[in-house]
């Protein structure tokens, strides 16, 4: 089934809008965004976080909108889920968007649901290096590092900045060696690395600027 009714769901299924089937005792990793348009930095984070934490899956949830961004350039959902998964296409990474059919617009909220409707699961939050120097400004921030571990994906320009951001400041007696990633998920929070990998230079909004320019 399709949903093609009011709230900006036309085109998505009935089965994009609830997440996937987690059984007690798996390691998933929760990777947000409103990916416009998903990009290889995405998938870079979500790819290492899945190898480097011995994840069984990734949930790649597309909200509905960042509201620390404008949204006034925020492609339709069905779009931004079709990039993702044209994007990360693995077989253990799931591309779903049910925090929109919940109506949640922070991530503090999809945190605490699901660790509610799925007890024994190990939850962990996956976010890129250049969203820590913002993470502070997150409603309600420390309940998400209270909740689940962290782990945090090098990217470019975010590598130095990363100690002296704000929330790494206030989380620094949960920071773990990374030299101990593959447990992270199982630890209890609040606990947070920072996993060096190979960086990808590109953001949404360079290549939302370059196909804007494009249709000049």
């Amino acid at each position: 089934m399709t949903i093609t009714g009011d709230g900006g769901f036309a085109g998505v299924s009935a089965a994009d809008l609830r997440p996937p089937i987690a059984l007690r005792g798996m390691r998933i990793g929760l990777f947000g965004g409103s990916f416009n348009p998903a990009h290889r930095g995405h998938a870079h984070v979500a790819l290492t976080g899945l190898t480097r934490l011995r994840l069984d899956r990734v949930w790649v949830m597309v909200t509905p909108g960042n509201p620390l961004k404008d949204a006034g350039h925020l492609a339709p959902l069905a779009a931004r889920i079709a990039s993702c998964r044209a994007l990360i296409d693995h077989p253990r990474v799931d591309v779903r968007a049910f925090e929109a059919h919940w109506h949640i617009r922070y991530s503090w909220q999809t945190v605490r649901r699901l660790k509610a409707a799925f007890p024994g699961v190990d939850f962990v939050w996956l976010m890129g290096a250049d969203n820590l120097a913002s993470f502070h400004r997150w409603q309600h921030w420390r309940r998400i590092a209270a909740a689940m571990p962290i782990a945090v994906i090098d990217r470019p320009g975010a590598t130095l900045s990363v100690s002296s951001s704000r929330a790494a400041i206030a989380l620094e007696n949960a920071w773990l060696q990374e030299t101990c990633a593959k447990s992270l998920p199982t630890r209890p929070a609040p606990a947070w690395t920072f996993i060096h990998a190979p960086r990808v230079p590109l953001s949404s909004t360079e290549l939302r600027r370059g196909q804007k320019n494009d249709g000049r």
